[in-house]
């Protein structure tokens, strides 16, 4: 089968869910017999010299990128915000983009052209146009829910007003091509629900993030249980992974530091802004982006994800569970993988729960340590790559019959 994955950014290096999600997905549908070709964006934001790929970055067929400014003009955005356009989903569209695309449909026939999340759809005309191909759209969140949380979090105020602006205007771009695309792939029952409930009617297959398990076995570094140690690491540039983090700064960060006064967080993540750095002293250190997100990862026995906002599926948790890690983080942040509170991750939504947790399995590290055993098999049992590839594909090659017999497909 011949699969055009398409990108708006490329999906390397692999220090981010969206990278992650793109290039594992890609490389067991490889494996099991595909020929992948990539377009991506290769943005301003996420810029990658391919000169740096690692020689084992190799299950494309063909690579081909586009350099996109998408750093961000606040007179484009206030442009925007006058003419009442998605300056979310303008910094996406590209003539050269486009152009390219249109280079590699007349080049090669493809079964299928998989659209990595909802901000490619504006080119879905010019694939039709072009191809034949079935299309997915690969929902990696349902972009407008993150807005609106985010938005529900302020009680007043200009950032409430925006935050729902722009909700609204990616609510009403993800209806509009609701009815364009083939099949619809997401990562959670729950953004399923939700595409439903928005009016989507064609094909729909629910296919988690699967991980290269072989990455998460053993544990190298030697963790020393009577160091107060815990990690955070994400994406910075990301808002709901700021708000988060400013969540647990201020409201049980204080808390933790008079109940555990030895306590230790450490804090890493691509592109930190200067209010995460400024937040660095003797017990909170800053270490902005790490070389290996991985091996940063297996330092800390207790890993945690304060999230307000967001959707989709969280790979960091999915990543720290692999690692034999207690991952604690809110009921959002646990959307979509269905772990159980307390026998595979710990869920606290209030700050006070939150650094009563932290606390009682820091100082009982034989509870936190049978909670990490048990989220390393889950994740092995859920979210193994190679099946989960097995699962798509199979879906793949029914859709792609149904789509080539007039009357089937629906």
């Amino acid at each position: 089968m011949k699969i055009l994955q398409v990108c708006k950014k490329f999906p390397y290096p692999l220090k981010d869910g969206e990278s992650i999600a793109n290039t594992y997905i890609s490389r067991a549908l490889h494996q099991k017999g595909c020929s992948i070709t990539l377009l991506a964006m290769n943005t301003s934001k996420h810029y990658l010299d391919l000169q740096q790929l690692p020689e084992d970055f190799d299950h494309y067929t063909q690579i081909e990128t586009v350099y996109i400014d998408n750093n961000i003009s606040y007179i484009e955005a206030f442009k925007h915000l006058i003419l009442n356009k998605s300056y979310n989903v303008e910094r996406f569209i590209s003539k050269a983009f486009r152009d390219k695309l249109v280079q590699l449909l007349e080049q090669q026939q493809y079964d299928v052209i998989q659209l990595e999340t909802a901000y490619l759809c504006p080119y879905i005309p010019t694939i039709r146009a072009n191809s034949n191909a079935l299309i997915v759209m690969r929902a990696h969140n349902v972009e407008y829910e993150i807005w609106e949380r985010m938005s529900d979090n302020y009680s007043f105020g200009f950032k409430k007003w925006y935050f729902g602006h722009i909700s609204r205007q990616l609510k009403q771009f993800e209806k509009a091509y609701l009815e364009d695309y083939d099949l619809l792939v997401t990562f959670t029952e729950r953004d399923l629900q939700q595409y439903r409930k928005m009016g989507y009617h064609n094909g729909v297959h629910l296919s988690p993030i699967g991980l290269n398990l072989e990455h998460y076995s053993g544990n190298r570094i030697s963790i020393d249980a009577k160091k107060k140690q815990i990690g955070f690491i994400g994406a910075l540039d990301w808002m709901p992974n700021q708000e988060g983090l400013f969540w647990f700064m201020q409201g049980i960060w204080p808390k933790l530091q008079d109940r555990v006064p030895e306590i230790e967080l450490h804090i890493a993540g691509r592109n930190t802004p200067d209010d995460v750095k400024a937040l660095g002293n003797d017990r909170v250190i800053v270490h902005g982006e790490v070389a290996d997100a991985l091996e940063y990862m297996r330092q800390f026995a207790v890993l945690i994800v304060p999230l307000c906002s967001g959707g989709g599926m969280r790979v960091k948790i999915l990543e720290g569970m692999a690692l034999g890690k207690l991952v604690i983080t809110t009921s959002l942040g646990a959307e979509g993988i269905q772990a159980t509170n307390g026998e595979e991750i710990v869920i606290a939504d209030d700050p006070e729960d939150f650094a009563n947790a932290i606390k009682y399995y820091l100082d009982h590290p034989s509870e936190l340590n049978k909670i990490g055993e048990a989220a390393r098999q889950f994740v092995e049992a859920h979210f193994n790559n190679e099946q989960i590839a097995m699962d798509l594909l199979e879906i793949y090659r029914k859709e792609v019959i149904n789509h080539s017999v007039p009357g089937v497909h629906t």
